[in-house]
């Protein structure tokens, strides 16, 4: 019989993955105490779930503050692709918190693809559901990604399954060029592959290396 892995790893964060967990630990802690502020930005940060940074540039100063500017230099041609990983993240994890008062959707260790699989209750392969995580990993442009990553984070939401927001905003940042693309689609499918249904909510996350920073 297959026993919980309580020490399973958890892959370190690059940069933009740091900066995220952190920022999102911070909304996090504020929408579970009911705090105006927090409340209101997540309400804020949500329109921009699953649209690049691009097409609602008025929320950058809710994304992005003094200290993530600190890691990545404004002058730096590198640094957009950064913001726009962090957006990205956010805002979906936004979506994801909607409405959620007594337990946080970001948990560290909670990589996509097991989150997916757990969607499929007793271990049975949900082909609909499959296909569109497949889809999610092999989309042809990063817009076609996040738009598909929107749908599986309400389904996540429904069904309060946690996702590490962290880790995604590193796998999105890499995912903006081809190799880093294959990358982070070999780590979602290993990790859908590699999750069971006995395992604990601190199953081992999809880990791939990303782009250095």
């Amino acid at each position: 019989m297959t026993t919980a892995n309580t020490t399973a790893h958890v892959p370190d964060l690059r940069k933009v993955g740091a900066l995220v967990d952190e920022r999102v630990r911070e909304l996090q802690g504020g929408y579970l105490k009911d705090l105006s502020a927090a409340v209101a930005t997540l309400a804020k940060l949500r329109r921009g779930a699953g649209k690049p940074i691009e097409a609602v540039p008025e929320l950058v100063g809710l994304t992005l503050d003094h200290r993530f500017y600190e890691a990545f230099a404004p002058q730096d041609p590198r640094t957009e692709a950064a913001e726009a990983a962090a957006h990205e993240a956010l805002t979906l994890y936004a979506l994801h918190q909607q409405s959620k008062r007594e337990r946080g959707m970001h948990k560290r260790g909670s990589g996509l693809g097991g989150a997916v699989r757990r969607l499929m209750p007793g271990g049975d392969i949900d082909e609909p559901l499959r296909k569109r995580f497949v889809q999610a990993g092999s989309a042809a442009d990063h817009a076609t990604r996040l738009d598909r990553l929107r749908g599986i984070v309400s389904l996540l939401r429904a069904q309060d399954i946690p996702l590490d927001y962290g880790l995604l905003a590193d796998q999105l940042h890499d995912a903006r060029t081809p190799a880093g693309a294959a990358r982070v689609r070999r780590a979602w499918g290993r990790g859908f592959q590699a999750y069971r249904s006995e395992q604990t909510d601190d199953t081992p996350p999809d880990a791939e290396p990303g782009t250095p920073a």
